[in-house]
């Protein structure tokens, strides 16, 4: 890779953490919320026969309100987590972080406040005050869901105890997980000299193309987590335990409930959707006896997983990443080309790899700017373009929300949608790298970057939910050790992977790593992202038929994913996402594609 890997720039956003203006910032933040308590406290009064054009007023003030509080925090949250999660040893921007989080508690107390006040009001009021207020008509789904979720509230007392709480108990525990992981080092012989390898980097040679470095790679990683694996253990139990409690005090039905309520899908959906990636899973295991027949094996060790297939030399500099996105979302659509450009030329990708820098990759919206951060660690392999594309597409979803003049609460999206953009962009950038090479080994190097990140999607995360699944099960009985996870993780990989996998060389460890599980408050982090591939898998098929036309209802879309059900936006497009028959229907799709890389 000849150009230097980036790092990204916000100095727009604040020149720097101890500058006049982010301090200003923070002040006027702690007003904001000064000021919206006292409306609160005020507006709270008015009930269910309050005169409907007053209470709607009141309504559509609280969204005023929320939405500039918001989008405060929305750059405020990014700017300081942008240089933690760089640079875990910054002890200062860890301060500031945590000073922050005890700001920002009283915002989560004044939206529990006012999700019990909207309940109590109730739809038909909210109904009717909607009518006589633009503000509150805008935000009429926002309110209405409000309603619906405040019989999941505790008492407000217990509400902002659990608020106040969470900062030394699930926050602090996922914090942990965060600080650990990332700090963590192996020293490693690569190329015929040892180096201090940061975990992501170790990660990173499970893709590597001499099978004896990733079965060491894949040793020295679980060696490592060995090492840690008790204090990962003691961050699970406690973001689980926390959970569970609250969950329960607040009336939930299982740990699944208040997730796909958060995802706004019902039962019906998720099982449906379950249901189909199960049928798959022989359609996958077909793949990966291919996968193992081509690299000389009955079945595929862990660390044979990842390794490249083909004969490709390719390994992509920085530029010649960026200058095939950006020419391949052209022919999507020129303002996706346009947009990816603008993301590169302004530094808003942080991509080097290095020590202190958390591992994967993510985007973050940035309020302020109307502009979005995307870190990542790239290290010239077409998965990694395929990653950035990824990135790029959360970016895009949250363009379109700016574009078309959203509020944040408009831009409230569930995480089952969020992954829309992001799965077509990557979709986007595969298939075009297919069409561009007539290669065989070439053909299959692509198209095992494209099935193996499938097989991870449907595969692997419906094991990763069964893990999770179960250990809410059991961390309600009692606490977990580090061989109950271990054990719980590798028996939901056998029951995924099924004959696909040789059971010796499983990866127990991969609860330790993953941040997802220590998310405290979110649960469940993982079937998003296979409802995400399969929509978006379904959407690719409809761009196909019908070309040009379907950029621009693509684009209201996800303008609009914060604005209603999962099923609803689905629906505009003739998707039903309640039966099993639209998810199995995009799982056919990329059964083709199996059935092309088991010919190569």
């Amino acid at each position: 890779m000849t150009t230097s890997i980036p790092r990204w720039d916000l100095t727009n956003v604040y020149p720097s953490l101890d500058s006049k203006q982010f301090k200003n910032a923070i002040k006027q933040y702690k007003t904001m919320l000064d000021d919206m308590e006292a409306f609160l406290n005020k507006a709270s009064k008015a009930n269910a026969k309050t005169d409907s054009k007053k209470l709607g007023k009141l309504l559509g003030e609280a969204t005023e309100r929320f939405n500039k509080i918001f989008e405060l925090s929305g750059t405020l949250n990014p700017y300081i987590y942008s240089f933690v999660s760089t640079d875990s040893h910054n002890k200062e921007a860890k301060r500031i972080e945590s000073e922050y989080e005890q700001i920002a508690v009283k915002a989560n107390i004044l939206n529990t406040k006012f999700q019990a006040w909207a309940g109590k009001l109730g739809k038909p009021a909210i109904k009717k005050a909607v009518k006589t207020n633009a503000s509150a008509g805008e935000h009429e789904f926002a309110l209405n869901e409000a309603a619906e979720q405040s019989k999941y509230l505790m008492s407000e007392a217990e509400e902002i105890l659990a608020a106040e709480l969470t900062l030394s108990g699930g926050n602090a525990f996922g914090k942990l997980q965060g600080v650990l992981t990332s700090q963590m080092t192996v020293d490693f012989e690569l190329d015929g000299k040892v180096q201090k390898m940061p975990m992501p980097a170790l990660i990173n040679l499970r893709s590597h193309p001499d099978e004896a470095t990733r079965r060491r790679g894949y040793e020295a990683e679980n060696k490592a987590w060995e090492s840690v694996q008790e204090t990962l253990a003691a961050c699970m139990n406690g973001v689980k335990g926390e959970t569970l409690t609250l969950d329960k005090k607040r009336g939930r039905e299982d740990a699944v409930h208040a997730s796909i309520d958060f995802a706004r899908i019902d039962r019906a959906t998720l099982n449906a959707m379950l249901g189909a990636m199960k049928d798959s899973f022989p359609m996958f295991e077909k793949y990966f006896k291919h996968k193992a027949k081509l690299i000389g094996k009955e079945k595929l060790a862990w660390w044979d997983l990842f390794a490249p297939m083909g004969k490709t030399d390719k390994v992509y500099s920085w530029k010649e990443a960026c200058d095939f996105i950006v020419n391949n979302f052209n022919k999507f659509s020129p303002e996706l080309g346009t947009f990816a450009k603008r993301a590169f030329d302004n530094n808003w990708v942080d991509a080097e790899q290095r020590e202190g820098k958390r591992g994967g990759a993510f985007c973050m919206g940035v309020e302020g700017v109307k502009e979005s951060r995307i870190l990542m660690n790239f290290d010239g392999s077409f998965d990694q373009v395929s990653t950035l594309a990824h990135e790029l597409g959360h970016a895009f979803h949250n363009e379109c929300a700016y574009q078309a003049n959203k509020t944040p609460i408009q831009q409230n999206t569930p995480m089952t949608l969020a992954e829309t953009a992001s799965i077509m962009c990557e979709t986007i950038v595969t298939e075009a790298a297919l069409k561009e090479t007539t290669d065989p080994q070439e053909v299959l190097a692509i198209l095992e970057a494209q099935m193996n990140n499938a097989s991870q999607v449907v595969v692997d995360i419906y094991s990763r939910y069964l893990f999770e699944k179960e250990v809410f099960e059991k961390r309600a009985q009692s606490e977990l050790s580090a061989d109950d996870l271990n054990d719980i993780m590798e028996r939901a990989q056998k029951a995924t992977f099924g004959a696909g996998l040789d059971e010796r060389y499983l990866q127990k460890y991969m609860w330790t790593w993953k941040p997802h599980y220590y998310a405290s408050g979110f649960s469940f982090y993982n079937y998003p992202y296979a409802f995400g591939l399969l929509f978006a898998t379904g959407l690719y098929a409809i761009y196909q038929q019908r070309g040009a036309e379907f950029v621009t209802a693509y684009k209201n879309l996800l303008a609009s994913t914060g604005e209603a059900r999962a099923a609803d936006l689905a629906d505009k497009f003739g998707i039903n996402i309640r039966t099993k028959k639209f998810w199995a229907d995009s799982l056919a799709i990329i059964g083709k594609r199996v059935e092309r890389y088991c010919q190569l």
